[in-house]
């Protein structure tokens, strides 16, 4: 049974092994100093954080669903370190504790009973606090609650422990303003202008009849000679065209744009994947750069006549069909190429099953706005040459990105880009907002 600290309570910790974790509902670090008597790190290999994760006796244990947690072996610690003190960080500076509900400390032991619990209550305007301390007294351990906010910020805190902070960087020069996207380059050819030496249409002939049009209209001075051609004037604003697929050559896809799922020779496609990335978001700071992990799920939802029907994803890695598969799930968005990848058996579809759609959804509630460089490609899997790619360009305030689908047209399979927002955190929560994106 765990015992409830209030601030400046004690007690004693008579096992080998301690897990100290948070839960907090905002993004937060977990970060630990290791200092002497005089309160002072003896080195900067006794700040255990995020680009240092571990230390002399601790260790900082990812958690996939959160924050990560602190792993003291105590008797890892060397001598003359006499306290080990837990330091809790909100990634966003702008932010407050006095925002979000109280966080919770909790220690517990290797086998995950929890022996303490503290509730960090009283804190208002601060972004920093010093949570917990793992001590020792008369030779033995003890852990206390601190719950000590710190105003200075995170670099006045480590550095008054004694931790040494980089210069931070100096600002990048300021770059030239971009010329206005409507600008026409110089010296470039106004669009409506005729070639050099062309002549004007309405210069031919009278008895020769121009593009067939009635006598009294104006004929557009920017056809060109003979031989006559139908006026592009009179024709109504093209829709995208729907491109097809060239050996070697990938398409780089719009916002709606669809390809016909064949290659060159009109040789079906029969077995693709869908690769989609993401990069975590970069910052940098006193201590140098850091990753903030964003756990994006890609999933593949089946769709019969509009009813969904079935559904591939992290947790259910294969279709009951078989025919969709997930190669995996990736918690963070580090590496090149593609962070998730999901294949696509076009045979072994059902006959019923009309459509697949390809989502992208953040589990931890990352908005888009916060990710970069996402994008969906299409590749032949028999071949492992990249087909088609739909790059997303700048960020969304949602949760989740529904990014491209597969769907039966006139008894051949086509792909469409589609790159719409939605706010859902998993396939469950999109589910119910794609009906609006079956329309072929």
């Amino acid at each position: 049974m765990s015992v409830s600290l209030a601030k400046g309570q004690n007690g004693p910790l008579d096992v080998p092994e301690v897990i100290v974790s948070v839960q907090l509902a905002a993004a937060a670090d977990l970060s630990a100093l290791l200092v002497a008597g005089n309160g002072k790190v003896r080195s900067d290999a006794d700040f255990v954080f995020f680009n240092q994760p571990t230390g002399p006796g601790v260790q900082l244990v990812p958690n996939p669903g959160g924050i990560a947690s602190l792993k003291v072996s105590l008797a890892g610690v060397p001598a003359d370190i006499e306290q080990v003190r837990a330091v809790i960080t909100l990634d966003d500076t702008s932010s407050n504790f006095g925002r979000t509900a109280a966080p919770t400390a909790r220690v517990s032991d290797s086998a995950g009973n929890v022996l303490y619990e503290y509730v960090i209550d009283g804190l208002s305007s601060e972004s920093i606090v010093i949570a917990l301390e793992v001590y020792r007294r008369q030779g033995a351990w003890k852990i206390r609650a601190v719950g000590q906010g710190y105003a200075g910020g995170f670099a006045a805190l480590v550095t008054d422990h004694g931790v040494s902070v980089d210069d931070a960087p100096a600002p990048a020069a300021q770059a030239a303003p971009p010329q206005p996207a409507y600008s026409p380059p110089p010296q470039q050819q106004p669009v409506y202008s005729p070639p050099p030496q062309q002549q004007p249409v309405y210069n031919q002939p009278p008895q020769q009849p121009v593009y067939n049009q009635p006598p009294q209209q104006q004929p557009s001075y920017n056809a060109p000679p003979a031989p006559p051609a139908p006026p592009v004037y009179n024709q109504p604003p093209a829709a995208p065209a729907e491109v097809s697929l060239v050996k070697g050559r990938p398409v780089s896809l719009t916002k709606g744009q669809k390809v016909t799922l064949r290659k060159e020779g009109g040789v079906a496609l029969t077995l693709i994947q869908m690769g989609l990335g993401w990069d975590p978001i970069k910052k940098s700071g006193m201590f140098g750069s850091r990753t903030a992990n964003v756990d994006l799920d890609a999933s593949a939802l089946l769709y019969a006549d509009g009813n969904l029907v079935d559904v591939c994803y992290y947790g259910q890695l294969t279709s009951k069909d078989g025919s969709v598969r997930h190669m995996g799930d990736n918690l963070t968005g580090d590496g090149d190429g593609d962070d998730e990848v999901m294949t696509v058996d076009l045979q072994r579809v059902p006959a019923h099953v009309n459509a697949v759609i390809f989502t992208v959804t953040s589990y931890r509630g990352h908005t888009f706005e916060q990710v970069q460089n996402a994008f969906c490609r299409l590749v032949d899997s028999t071949t492992n040459s990249e087909l088609a790619r739909y790059t997303m360009q700048g960020g969304m305030p949602f949760t989740g990105m529904v990014m491209a689908k597969v769907y039966r047209q006139n008894g051949e399979w086509k792909l469409q880009a589609i790159g719409e927002g939605i706010q859902a955190k998993h396939a469950g929560e999109a589910a119910p907002q794609l009906g609006r994106f079956l329309m072929a």
